[in-house]
């Protein structure tokens, strides 16, 4: 099964969103390229919002190119066998945790975002992941700084999508708000 396929079995199992999910899954039938960066009309990403539950912590990346807080993630690659992998690939690689392991339950959110040229947008498709008891986070070379925040404190410093992704996480979590 190619990442495009899988991508789109994903899209059609999501159940939230409906809206968004018909344009990802409008723009991955239009553009048979559209899971890579290459794709200028916009392409698929991955990411992933690290938690902690037993301490009400999530790590954040201080992104090097945007200089905001975000979730560990970016762009799927050749090499991805599916989303889901992507998104865990890219929370490793950014986070320098092993032993990730996403929630069950498939994507806790989708979000569009626009981004600058020569591609036009990102359609990120968000996972949440558990780190093991006591992870130690290693910043990456993508990232200005890595920091475990309380999920109160994330508001103050992350962008809504981040606090929206925070929430729906949660509740898969069964955590409130």
């Amino acid at each position: 099964m190619t990442l495009h396929h899988d991508a789109v079995l994903v899209l059609k199992e999501y159940e939230d969103q409906p809206g968004l999910r018909q344009q990802y899954l409008d723009h991955l039938a239009a553009h048979p390229d559209g899971m890579y960066k290459p794709c200028e009309a916009g392409h698929l990403t991955a990411s992933a919002l690290v938690l902690d539950p037993s301490r009400g912590q999530v790590l954040l990346t201080l992104h090097r190119k945007l200089n905001m807080w975000l979730q560990m993630g970016g762009h799927c690659e050749p090499e991805d066998t599916s989303v889901a992998r992507a998104a865990l690939r890219e929370a490793t690689e950014e986070s320098g945790i092993p032993g990730l392991e996403l929630l069950p339950g498939g994507p806790v959110r989708l979000d569009r975002h626009a981004i600058p040229a020569p591609c036009n947008w990102h359609l990120d498709i968000q996972y949440a992941a558990l780190a093991p008891a006591g992870a130690a986070a290693a910043i990456s070379d993508e990232s200005l700084d890595l920091r475990w925040f309380a999920y109160d404190e994330v508001a103050g410093v992350a962008d809504a999508s981040v606090v929206r992704l925070l929430e729906a996480a949660r509740k898969r979590l069964g955590a409130p708000g």
